[in-house]
């Protein structure tokens, strides 16, 4: 008895992966022309059964391909049941069922309760093998009008947004059905506070119609969150900065309000006028393209000026930089802050040349010496000295040379500056003269060793240009040479003339 009881459903179970597998190509042949067509992005899901069978709400769609399963007696009986555009399916030889406007959970109750009904024991499974694809158009204030490719889940958002224009209005994008009913979303409301019912599930037929922005405007500075944003009628100011803004930022300063009009009139040129908090409460009008600033106390912060041998990667403004002299840096501080913790908290801007023992601070002309040594490196240090609004500190540089002899044109002793080449100091020097032949130099470190002219210079070095040409030595003495053996030919004569007589 039990075994009759099984056999209807094992032979129902057993009929499913079969069913499934004649529509696998069915399956990836939709895949397949959905990814040629190039509509889906990465936001847009291709059509998943799996995925379609695991919410409630998936709803039966045109197109879309069933199979149902179940046993009559001992024979098992399999079927493949299309969706077409009358929404009316036939249940073998059991009747028609009208699915319009039902879920996928919804039909596979009526489906499973009418084969019951007459097959007590049919063991009846009802699958959704293949999900259906469909085109939407797609019009308006887009890039271009396009047909796209969707399917059941497939959201207006993942199918507008890619073609919108500078001018697409994402308050107002309008849907006209099949039935000819028509509606009008806001992918805002969707996107900020979560209402999906903003973002609808498209459907067969749908037409999407982008339409234009009215008004759009910006807002920076302290508030919570800047952005543009485009505005609904009889919202302004306030909704800009309260709503959309997300508020005050903690420290704003609504005493320096910016508003700047892009367009006024008929003039082409904008202008810039100044609000107060009063303007906020009043809800003052806005006008499509303005822009507003709120500024933020934190941008008075006091700030001193650090200049001389110090790095540029310090999260500072530089205002002035070359490569052999000193950068100039503002950096912001903390009323009562002292030097020593300023230094310590901005090492970074510190370089291998640093001189940090005789830094000082210029005060309106006034020079007040710091060790920057010893507010680094000694822990017992306690002078403190307190930082005043737009102090500069100096760091100079800790001066290295290179000295320059031999057969050049200015010997002497030269700054040394990294990355430059023999050549570079050769040149400080005036350049080498007649008596050196072919360039010829020797280069010595700090501890008189010989290193190669091709390896960097280094401090202290010394480069040695060499008095080794030929021509140079021979012009240079041959009068004197050639006088003297004249001196002597000429006492030669006169002693040999002398003995003859």
């Amino acid at each position: 008895m039990k075994k009759a009881f099984f056999t209807p459903i094992f032979l129902a179970l057993a009929l499913l992966p079969a069913a499934a597998q004649n529509n696998l190509d069915i399956i990836s042949n939709m895949e397949t022309q959905n990814k040629a067509v190039g509509s889906s992005t990465d936001a847009q899901r291709l059509p998943d059964a799996q995925l379609a069978m695991s919410v409630s709400y998936y709803p039966v769609t045109a197109g879309d391909v069933y199979t149902l399963a179940f046993a009559a007696g001992a024979n098992p009986i399999t079927y493949s049941i299309p969706v077409d555009s009358t929404y009316k399916i036939r249940i073998a030889n059991l009747g028609v069922i009208n699915c319009a406007g039902l879920t996928y959970l919804q039909l596979k109750n009526q489906v499973e309760s009418l084969v019951l009904k007459n097959y007590p024991m049919g063991g009846v499974q009802f699958v959704l093998s293949a999900p259906s694809t469909f085109l939407v158009s797609v019009t308006g204030e887009v890039q271009k009008t396009v047909e796209k490719d969707a399917w059941a889940l497939t959201r207006l958002s993942t199918i507008i947004t890619q073609n919108f224009t500078s001018y697409s209005s994402r308050r107002t994008v309008t849907i006209k059905s099949a039935n000819g009913r028509t509606r009008n979303y806001d992918l805002f409301k969707a996107e900020r506070d979560g209402d999906l019912t903003q973002d609808p599930f498209l459907r067969p037929g749908d037409k999407i119609i982008v339409n234009r922005l009215e008004r759009q405007v910006q807002i920076s500075g302290a508030v919570e969150r800047p952005g543009t944003y485009e505005l609904l009628a009889g919202e302004n100011l306030k909704e800009l900065v309260e709503k959309y803004g997300g508020g005050l930022a903690p420290l704003a300063d609504t005493s320096r309000i910016e508003l700047y009009r892009k367009v006024s009139g008929n003039e082409d040129a904008g202008n810039k006028s100044y609000l107060s908090k009063s303007s906020i409460e009043n809800n003052a009008a806005l006008e499509c393209y303005d822009s507003v600033f709120i500024a933020s106390f934190q941008e008075l912060t006091p700030v001193v000026f650090v200049e001389g041998a110090i790095s540029t990667a310090a999260n500072t403004s530089s205002t002035s930089t070359t490569p052999e002299g000193s950068t100039r840096l503002a950096a912001k501080f903390n009323i009562g802050e002292d030097y020593a913790y300023f230094v310590r908290r901005n090492k970074n801007l510190l370089i291998a040349e640093s001189d940090l023992s005789n830094a000082y601070v210029n005060r309106a002309g006034n020079i007040i010496s710091l060790n920057l040594a010893e507010m680094l490196y000694d822990a017992s240090y306690r002078a403190n000295v307190e930082m005043k609004p737009n102090d500069t500190l100096i760091i100079p540089f800790r001066q290295y040379f290179v000295s320059v002899a031999g057969a050049v044109a200015n010997p002497g002793r030269f700054p040394y500056i990294p990355d430059r080449d023999y050549e570079y100091y050769v040149g400080l020097a005036g350049g080498f003269t007649e008596s050196n032949a072919r360039n010829s130099i020797e280069l010595r470190d700090i501890n008189g060793k010989r290193y190669s002219k091709n390896s960097p210079i280094t401090p202290e070095s010394t480069i040695i240009a060499k008095r080794n040409s030929f021509f140079y030595n021979w012009n240079k003495y041959t009068p004197t040479i050639t006088t003297i053996l004249s001196i002597l030919v000429s006492a030669l004569s006169i002693f040999v003339t002398a003995r003859a007589l």
